[in-house]
């Protein structure tokens, strides 16, 4: 039973009646979903931390009575904290539970995961590198064997492990998360986009790992970019984009973004 979020639903014949603002501004101006939108940012293993954001969200919702609310999560929901097993866990969950009101982004360390399990000898070092340790001892799996230096076949045997502690097709969720998600002049990704080109064109590594120049040229098509993956210690949305990673693995505050269908928005923040 879900814990949390419980206004998700029940809300969808319910007029969003909090004031209006911003009206005067031009849509391109300010980023506007269709409907009442919450980004979450990188996670990393700190399911505490999720549960906190999910009762802020919940209760955002109800004082300002958002309409079909939807959440999105930006990725990075493994490594370096303790819960990484947890957190996919609740998730898969949500997207269960509420599929026309939650969607869970593919981040990079999900990608370094499942590559880890697809090719262990080869891509293991670099998983392990990235915080693939803390993962591994959320699944009861000691990360010891893989100290470095490690065996080609000590990252094969660890992934084998690694598969059988998992859960059954969690593996395919996870497979399965998409790369993007937008709603009028909002898209969500996870790192980044490259502003010299459409959205629809750009590379999933690019979305995955960012882009150069996305942090300093500006898109010129009016569309607003809310991203993770580049950790900040305060959030910031300006210039076309809206940052929500604050490293939450280490600082204990993960950020998560309220954006309105007028444009205007709030932090929200553990």
């Amino acid at each position: 039973m879900l814990r949390s979020v419980r206004t998700l639903l029940g809300r969808k014949d319910r007029p969003d009646t909090a004031p209006r603002a911003g009206a005067e501004a031009r849509p391109e101006d300010m980023p506007r979903p269709a409907q009442a939108t919450y980004v979450v940012g990188d996670i990393h293993g700190r399911a505490d931390l999720l549960e906190l954001m999910l009762e802020l969200i919940d209760a955002h919702i109800g004082g300002t009575e958002a309409s079909d609310p939807r959440l999105v999560f930006v990725g990075d929901y493994v490594d370096r904290g303790r819960g990484s097993a947890e957190v996919l866990a609740r998730l898969r969950e949500l997207t269960r539970d509420f599929p026309d009101n939650v969607t869970c982004l593919m981040g990079n360390h999900e990608r370094m995961m499942l590559d880890f399990l697809a090719d262990p000898a080869t891509r293991g070092p670099r998983w392990m590198r990235a915080g693939g340790n803390a993962t591994l001892s959320s699944f009861g799996i000691d990360p010891e064997p893989l100290a470095s230096p490690a065996s080609p076949d000590a990252f094969r045997e660890v992934a084998r492990h690694l598969k059988s502690a998992m859960p059954d097709g969690l593996e395919g969720w996870m497979t399965g998360l998409p790369l993007s998600w937008h709603s009028g002049n909002l898209w969500v990704v996870h790192a980044g986009a490259d502003p010299a080109h459409r959205m629809e064109d750009q590379t999933g590594r690019v979305l995955l790992w960012g882009h150069p120049e996305f942090e300093s040229e500006p898109r010129g098509d009016g569309l607003w970019i809310a991203h993770g993956h580049i950790e900040a210690e305060l959030p910031f949305a300006g210039d076309g984009r809206i940052a929500t990673d604050t490293a939450a693995w280490s600082t204990g505050r993960l950020t998560a973004c309220a954006i309105r269908p007028d444009g205007r928005h709030d932090f929200l923040q553990t």
